[in-house]
């Protein structure tokens, strides 16, 4: 794994080292069932394309709607969701991108979560919440190794 996630300017970045082959991430990374057991409580989306809408739900925060908006099988999956429980997406969504590459025999995963700049609410809203979601990727990511590495919870 790797060290922390970063905050630089309004965008946070955190790559990690999994040792596990390209397609199995993919999966986790795209899959509603595999989802669930690093990613929120309940995933759920239309479709697997740009445009399909649907929400990641957390029992202790809420629902989070989500946009897919990309999707290059085994490459890269990005979707907007809102950074506060919603019924639909709004001025509070950030866009969330991770991207995946082969790195000796395991595979490099990489998200980069960017919008803050545009968050209503000022500049100390805007930094708690680049802060809380710093937070957020190191303990998702972690999770994501650990499930995909098989090491016990």
């Amino acid at each position: 794994m790797s060290d922390h996630a970063r905050i630089k300017g309004h965008t946070v970045t955190r790559t990690v080292h999994i040792e596990a082959s390209r397609e199995r991430v993919w999966k986790a990374l795209t899959d509603p069932e595999v989802m669930v057991l690093w990613f929120g409580d309940g995933v759920v989306f239309a479709a697997l394309e740009p445009g399909a809408t649907g929400r990641i739900d957390w029992d202790d925060y809420g629902s989070f709607p989500i946009e897919i908006t990309e999707v290059v099988p085994a490459g890269s999956f990005g979707f907007r969701w809102s950074g506060i429980p919603a019924e639909q997406l709004d001025e509070y969504s950030t866009h969330v991108r991770f991207t995946i590459a082969d790195a000796g025999a395991g595979t490099d995963v990489t998200v980069t979560e960017s919008g803050f700049d545009t968050l209503p609410g000022g500049t100390r809203y805007r930094r708690e919440r680049l802060e809380q979601n710093r937070e957020g990727w190191d303990l998702e990511l972690d999770e994501l190794a650990n499930l995909l590495e098989g090491v016990a919870p």
